[in-house]
């Protein structure tokens, strides 16, 4: 799939409604102008996964912070937001290497927070289906991220 591809997706408009900005989105296409700046990223599917795992990471660590163990709740939480983060700062970037640096940085976060996961796991803090699920979209999001850089 070519990068502009990537960014404009082949959604219908029922699929695009329950994403993050999708109101924005059609309203802006209607002609009704929001007053909030649409940044690139935004509609680049990585980012969009990336804000998904984000908040399921969030929630985890909420979990783990309600049994006092705040300072992994607060180091998967960094993690988790490192991954939206760094694609939003990538793609700033007016050069190609730069933003597929920051892609690599973004997909090195998603091992990390693996990482934690089956340490977690393994340390009995969590149940092997939420890990299973976890894990699942983290690969999900490496291969598209790792897909993306490609096709840039």
């Amino acid at each position: 799939m070519s990068a502009k591809r990537e960014e404009r997706g082949a959604k219908s408009k029922e699929q695009r409604a329950g994403e993050p900005g999708a109101v924005e989105k059609e309203e802006r296409a209607k002609g009704k102008a929001s007053k909030r700046p649409h940044w690139r990223f935004e509609d680049l599917e990585v980012w969009q996964l990336a804000c998904e795992l984000a908040i399921k990471f969030h929630r985890l660590a909420e979990e783990l912070e309600q049994r006092r163990l705040y300072r992994y709740a607060e180091q998967l939480r960094a993690a988790g937001l490192s991954l939206s983060n760094n694609i939003a700062e990538g793609s700033g970037s007016t050069h190609k290497q730069k933003f597929i640096q920051f892609l690599n940085i973004a997909r090195r976060s998603l091992f990390e927070n693996a990482s934690m996961l089956l340490v977690f796991e393994k340390m009995g803090l969590l149940d092997a289906a939420k890990i299973d699920e976890l894990l699942a979209d983290c690969d999900t999001l490496s291969r598209k991220i790792t897909n993306f850089s490609r096709a840039l």
